[in-house]
């Protein structure tokens, strides 16, 4: 671990030099590129520096200890030493945190899919609670929600719903909402009061720059109709509803939201790069290794990750083996307890593979 702290000091006075170089300051795209990464350096070296500060100190503690023949300095300089190595053992453990590679999508917007799995019209239900829970945690959270797409079912549920989640690290916030969700309560229509199980499928997906995914034009199929479903006065009025079909990869994206047909194009052609950068970065893993195919990395909805269980309260992810009973406020939009406990589960395993 010294050897790589010292060479990324080395790293961060070398670029802090760069940037003071008038060849750098006049290249925009070289500036742009090694202030950026200073920038990301800059916390972690902060730590470092607050690491090596408390480590002369209790070097100097040390010295107390071994020359002076005060006991009452003996004795301050011995707390002294405690105190200090409790800090250096947080700010160590912070510097570990910040040294686990970061998810370069974690910062963008996200675009979230929930559709309906086995269970006919309760999971369609469900589907509907879904969204409204995740509604009301990006409200508290300052985020911006956009509908891209809907299928409304005949009792107020959805087949499925795609939306865009506006916000920094919205992604990185909500990636570990992909797999199968599962439902356990009795359904409004159940007269014998009997409990049924349903399943909704989630998909988490990073919103894709421009740069990140080049579509040909001539590799595009692209269809418009009139929207249909509860969407206002425009639907069946104006095509304004968009179909896109990536010929290569077989990904189809329907987008009926908007009035507007640009605005549809816009927005369907997002979720398309978004599938197609998912589809790439999924087969890539499977050429590497089949057995690194996980939940989390590859948007894989086939595995059950949680239970929402209503007649006794409680949520269970299975994942990391988290059970709370306040599922009432969890659906409320009360996620923070949920989600905290995933990114530290997954960040404490990443520190656990991290070779220093």
């Amino acid at each position: 671990m010294f050897e790589k702290l010292e060479k990324l000091k080395q790293e961060y006075k070398e670029l802090s030099n760069d940037l003071s170089k008038a060849e750098i300051i006049n290249n925009k795209i070289e500036y742009q590129k090694k202030a950026k990464r200073h920038s990301e350096l800059q916390p972690l070296i902060e730590k470092i520096e607050q690491a090596e500060k408390i480590e002369s100190e209790i070097n100097e503690a040390e010295l107390i200890i071994k020359n002076e023949k005060d006991e009452e300095l003996i004795k301050i300089a011995k707390d002294e030493i405690i105190e200090k190595k409790e800090k250096l053992k947080k700010i160590t453990s912070e510097i570990k945190m910040l040294l686990i590679p970061k998810d370069e999508n974690d910062i963008n917007n996200a675009i979230i899919e929930i559709r309906a799995g086995t269970g006919g019209e309760e999971a369609a239900l469900f589907v509907a609670d879904l969204f409204r829970m995740y509604s009301k945690y990006i409200e508290k959270k300052g985020f911006k929600i956009e509908i891209m797409n809907s299928n409304v079912t005949g009792k107020g549920g959805f087949k499925e719903i795609i939306f865009f989640v506006k916000g920094k690290n919205a992604y990185g916030k909500f990636k570990y909402e992909s797999g199968t969700h599962r439902v356990q309560r009795v359904p409004e229509t159940e007269a014998s009061g009997r409990i049924h199980t349903s399943a909704a499928t989630v998909a988490v997906l990073p919103e894709q720059e421009e740069i990140d995914i080049e579509i040909k034009p001539e590799d595009l199929k692209i269809d418009v109709f009139r929207a249909s479903g509860a969407g206002g006065q425009h639907v069946n009025k104006t095509e304004s509803a968009v179909r896109m079909l990536h010929i290569p990869t077989g990904i189809e994206v329907t987008c009926q939201e908007d009035r507007s047909q640009i605005k549809n194009r816009e927005k369907a052609m997002k979720i398309l790069k978004a599938r197609i950068k998912q589809k790439y970065e999924l087969e890539e893993k499977q050429k590497i290794d089949e057995k690194r195919r996980s939940q989390i990395g590859s948007g894989d909805r086939s595995e059950k990750i949680r239970t929402y269980n209503f007649p006794q309260n409680r949520l269970t992810d299975h994942r990391i083996g988290l059970t709370l009973y306040n599922l009432l406020e969890i659906m409320d939009g009360e996620l923070d307890s949920v989600i905290s406990a995933l990114n530290d589960y997954y960040n404490e395993k990443a520190l656990n593979n991290l070779k220093i």
